[in-house]
């Protein structure tokens, strides 16, 4: 029954190319021409069937060709050391500025911590951290002289020098 048939083989089979969409819609066929041999025509009969098929034209994917095409523009989003994290002290300073300002050391303190808070704004990290532990030096400072005096003027409140 199969005389006169040429036996040829199909070439080996790759990854199926395009994207979803295109492999499992099959693209319409050429028209075939007018002259056919049998060998062409074997072959034609064998792309209608298999998907994955070498043998079938190439059409190239219109997904991909419009992935290529299409400009997506970005966005950049630039992500910087927290900040927050950075103590400022800016009440501490102004309660030593108001209330406890021993040699104008409340007043440095918090001039300190608005150079803080000027530094967190422009997200210099470093900067920031040096000026906060200057600041926190300062009020320590102020604080600690200004609580000693207090102390000392109430001493001297209850025992005049006049008893000594």
């Amino acid at each position: 029954p199969f005389e006169g048939v040429a036996w040829t083989p199909r070439p080996p089979q790759g990854p199926p190319q395009g994207c979803f969409t295109c492999i499992a819609k099959p693209p319409a066929l050429r028209e075939a021409s007018p002259i056919l041999s049998p060998s062409s025509a074997v072959y034609l009969m064998e792309s209608k069937s298999c998907k994955g098929d070498s043998l079938r034209p190439t059409v190239p994917c219109k997904h991909s060709v419009e992935k290529k095409t299409m400009t997506n523009p970005t966005t950049v989003i630039e992500i910087y050391p927290d900040t927050t994290e950075v103590n400022d002290y800016y009440l501490w300073s102004i309660f030593n500025f108001v209330y406890l300002n021993f040699c104008c050391l409340g007043f440095i303190a918090l001039a300190y911590s608005l150079k803080v808070r000027d530094k967190k704004l422009l997200n210099d990290l470093n900067g920031a951290v040096e000026d906060a532990k200057t600041a926190r030096l300062f009020n320590i400072t102020s604080s600690a002289l200004a609580t000693f005096c207090i102390i000392l003027i109430f001493i001297f409140l209850r025992y005049p020098l006049t008893d000594y």
